[in-house]
């Protein structure tokens, strides 16, 4: 996420739906009516922040194979009494990056970084061009895919693989992605063509070769894996949506393709060894003129692109539309302009091409990448898939992140085959499992049950809703936030990554935080209290009060009798974020301790290896106290805990009681493993098979720095990496970090 310009924090639902976040309720003050001293956590040390040079090694690797990976081993399960033996680490402000003792991180792979043999290295002044074929910006989730001594792909390879990774968004400031343009950018309109170029290119997906040489990581920038899909890179368009009407534009006028992928957040990896993107928060980027409503007819297209927060006359993003009057500027500008019927003269249906889960075969770059519609349009971040189990079809769970939207699952109409695990064509299995199913959304019930409410054609809620006439399954697939408006789905806190619990199936959410949840809601915007969103209360950072939900928690939920295909579900919380001498209450309902105290969890990732779940913070609302942060967490069962019943005062001075479920609390259990540098969010991680070596991302470091102190390092708010030893100039970049234990144990323990 961009904190600087939120476009997380879009709040496009104005729906009646009840809220997630009434079903928790809990709302006072966490630190300006409970700030007290910080209490000091054990001993940490900086990670010894090793130059891994992009580019290390020019070994030569043969094209890409097609051929099935090999199997993996079964890994023997790690003890319990041997994980989180490491020494949690404080929560620290300082401009590095901190791991326990015992533990070294270095980049790896950081932006501009040369994905081949050609590309120059990276001067980080401004200058630098060719990113097409250069690491993008913003980090975030990322997968390993592993090879083996052959080049070829293999599920127990540990030290030569791929990293696909996703790139987010830019550090930007009035328009300009300032750091990656030599005078800042230009902040006003229109934009010059040749920095929208950059900007572009800097979004979608990187693959990357990684190779471990003598105990050292780095990356092969002549690899032929190496890759890159930007925004405008040519995709496919599958499932129930493909060549529907809604997808017609002047680039594909029979609705099959698209051009590229924007806004990549959360990741899966599929069971037959697929890389899935999600792509978030697209709408931003595009424009629509004051008068388009008019030129539409004030359509039923108007409700869908107002309900996916694109109004018209809103300015964009970055301004991209104005880079000129070529076609791939033209794009970003989705207003009625041609005279076709059809839109197939211009770019009105471009918005209805993204926000999908997009497929990408990480082994093979000359497969064309898919969109899967069947699992919904809205602000994807990370999908992750039941446990497979043969004979039974595949979940996949996905959250939609913005003020209160929802969460949901998809169930593949075809049942997982052991086999298929080793596929001839990960691509044409992916059509098999992501092409045909059904797509539900979640409701909660405030007893700690739940509902999958499927969002067919076929249910009649749907089929009749008055404010959106769907006219097929495609539309629905197309307009999932709209039909989950019209089954009553449940209003959540911005829920964003989500894992599987391979121990046991239970699904865990990260509810990120909720500036508009309130004891009582005044307005369509907000969302009242509820059991799986409990609470409302006001923390004060420093001076300045944040109301609503600030720190937010994570949801823990647990399948049915049937598993992956159940309608019905269990809730409780895992934990709540809050600072750990906060009322208990209230706010510090998990009894968090300084060892373990977060705010605001995005990535969550459970380690294949170990069962450690990781939690990774993009916070606003703590920062003052700490940087963002990574903890490491034996998970639990969900209802382990118990109900708590949250008292409030409504406006006419009446009682309010919220009842909800928290489960144990973590003690421990819940250690902080890691903090960033200055300004930065901690997120994606993977891992290699036997959990020796994690990669994690840093992202936006420094992003609070004024585009007008470009010119002045002593300004930035970060340095790093370069503060860490790691490439030229002192701009902030975001960059891939790789965490070894010093004596080569596995991470975690």
């Amino acid at each position: 996420m961009n904190k600087r310009i939120d476009f997380n924090d879009e709040n496009s639902n104005t729906s009646a739906n009840p809220s997630f976040d009434s079903v928790l309720s809990a709302r006072l003050s966490r630190r300006g009516l409970l700030r007290g001293s910080v209490g000091t956590v054990g001993t940490a040390v900086l990670g010894g922040m090793a130059v891994s040079a992009c580019g290390g090694s020019d070994d030569a690797v043969a094209a890409a194979p097609t051929v099935a990976p090999t199997a993996a081993p079964t890994a023997a399960p790690v003890p319990a009494a041997a994980l989180l033996g490491f020494t949690a680490v404080a929560k620290s402000l300082a401009d590095t990056v901190v791991v326990p003792a015992g533990y070294t991180a270095s980049v790896l792979y950081a932006l501009g970084d040369p994905l081949t043999a050609g590309t120059p290295a990276y001067k980080n002044d401004g200058t630098d061009t060719d990113f097409a074929n250069r690491a993008g910006d913003h980090h975030d989730g990322m997968e390993w895919f592993g090879l083996d001594a052959n080049g070829k792909p293999s599920t127990s390879a540990t030290e030569r693989g791929l990293l696909a990774i996703n790139h987010e968004a830019t550090t930007d400031e009035k328009l300009s992605s300032f750091f990656l343009h030599a005078n800042g950018g230009t902040s006003a309109l229109p934009r010059p063509a040749a920095e929208v170029d950059k900007e572009v290119a800097i979004h979608g997906v990187s693959v990357v070769e990684v190779k471990k040489t003598a105990d050292k990581w780095a990356t092969v920038q002549a690899s032929a894996f190496n890759t890159r899909f930007t925004p405008l890179s040519d995709m496919e368009m599958s499932g129930p949506a493909r060549g529907n009407a809604l997808l017609v534009t002047k680039y594909s006028t029979n609705g099959t393709r698209m051009r590229g992928t924007l806004n990549n957040c959360g990741t899966g990896k599929t069971p037959w060894g697929s890389f899935l993107t999600g792509e978030e928060n697209w709408a931003g980027y595009f424009f629509r003129i004051a008068s388009d409503n008019a030129a539409r007819g004030n359509d039923k297209s108007v409700t869908s692109l107002n309900r996916y927060g694109r109004s018209q006359g809103a300015a964009s993003r970055h301004g991209w539309e104005t880079g000129g009057t070529a076609d791939q500027y033209a794009r970003w500008n989705n207003s009625k302009l041609g005279t076709s019927t059809d839109g197939s003269d211009d770019y009105r249906n471009e918005l209805n091409g993204m926000g999908y889960v997009v497929e990408i075969d990480a082994y093979d770059k000359t497969r064309t990448a898919k969109k899967r519609t069947a699992l919904g349009r809205y602000a994807h971040e990370s999908a992750a898939f039941s446990v497979p189990v043969a004979g039974k079809p595949l979940a996949v769970y996905m959250g939609d992140d913005s003020r209160g939207e929802y969460i949901y699952k998809f169930v593949s109409t075809a049942n997982w085959e052991a086999a298929d695990a080793d596929p001839v064509s990960r691509m044409a299995t992916g059509d098999k499992y992501l092409d045909s199913g059904k797509l539900y959304v979640a409701k909660f019930a405030a007893d700690g049950s739940g509902q999958w409410v499927e969002l067919s054609i076929t249910n009649t809620a749907i089929a009749g809703y008055a404010s959106y006439p769907f006219a097929d399954q495609a539309d629905v697939c197309v307009n999932a936030r709209l039909a989950a408006d019209a089954v009553g789905a449940t209003k959540m806190d911005r829920p964003e990554w989500c894992g599987v619990n391979p121990a046991n199936g239970e699904i865990y959410f990260t509810l990120t935080n909720n500036s508009n949840r309130r004891v009582e809601a005044s307005s369509s915007s907000q969302a009242a209290v509820d059991g799986p969103n409990p609470r409302a209360y006001t923390d004060m950072k420093g001076t300045s009060a944040q109301s609503g939900n600030p720190n937010g928690h994570i949801l823990r939920m647990k399948e049915g009798t049937p598993g992956s295909a159940a309608t019905s579900f269990t809730w409780d919380v895992y934990a709540f974020g809050a600072q750990s001498d906060a009322d208990p209450s209230k706010v510090n309902l998990s009894n968090l301790t300084s060892d373990n105290d977060f705010s605001s969890p995005d990535g969550l990732v459970f380690s294949p290896s170990t069962g450690v779940m990781w939690i990774q913070t993009d916070d606003g609302a703590y920062t003052d106290m700490t940087n963002c942060m990574m903890l490491a967490a034996l998970p639990g069962t969900q209802g382990d805990g118990a109900k708590k019943t949250l008292g409030y005062t409504r406006a006419d001075g009446s009682a309010l009681a919220v009842d909800t479920f928290v489960g144990k609390a973590p003690g421990a259990l819940l250690k902080r493993f890691l903090v960033g540098p200055v300004a930065c969010e901690i997120t994606g991680l993977c891992e290699t098979p036997d959990g020796k070596a994690i990669f994690v991302n840093i992202q936006h470091p420094g992003e609070t720095t004024a585009q007008a102190d470009i010119a002045d390092p002593s300004k930035y708010k970060s340095l790093w990496p370069s503060s860490a030893g790691y490439g030229a100039g002192k701009r902030p970049r975001s960059a891939t970090l790789v965490i070894t234990r010093n004596d080569g144990g596995k991470v975690g323990t």
